[in-house]
């Protein structure tokens, strides 16, 4: 398995199919959150995922400096249901991390963080700069990281 990194346009129809099934599952169905996951955003955005036997089963987005803030960002972070607790989040996030400071050059990141993952988030290095917020009727925290 090999962490995958592409541009929007560089992603194969089957592939945007798995991401967008993925994020369903995940988001609107698991967490039973109905919301607008096709934001637009997407187009803009760079996507990271893990395969296994043709399955993304890790995703995250990374969202460049004036993409949904004034700083870096990543989002819509997800590990299937699955494959939770291999440590799969934690080497996604580091490379995400990783590519953010070494080749969009930017020392800042913003995060929403679903509040019940405060912790994990600041054992990575990110720390809360909001009072916790309903977000979709999820409870959510904004976090920055700082090079």
């Amino acid at each position: 398995m090999e962490w995958k990194l592409k541009k929007f346009n560089e992603l194969n129809c089957e592939e945007i199919y798995n991401i967008l099934k993925l994020r369903t599952e995940v988001f609107i169905v698991e967490q039973e959150c109905p919301y607008q996951d096709a934001d637009g955003k997407d187009q803009k955005s760079l996507h990271l995922y893990l395969e296994d036997n043709g399955e993304i089963i890790a995703y995250s987005r990374i969202l460049p400096k004036g993409v949904s803030y004034d700083k870096a960002s990543i989002g819509r972070i997800i590990v299937k249901k699955e494959h939770r607790g291999k440590g799969l989040s934690r080497k996604m996030i580091l490379t995400a991390i990783n590519y953010i400071e070494e080749i969009l050059k930017e020392t800042e990141i913003k995060i929403q963080a679903q509040a019940y993952l405060f912790d994990f988030y600041g054992s990575l290095g990110f720390e809360g700069i909001s009072e916790e917020y309903l977000e979709d009727n999820i409870p959510h925290i904004d976090m920055l990281y700082k090079k």
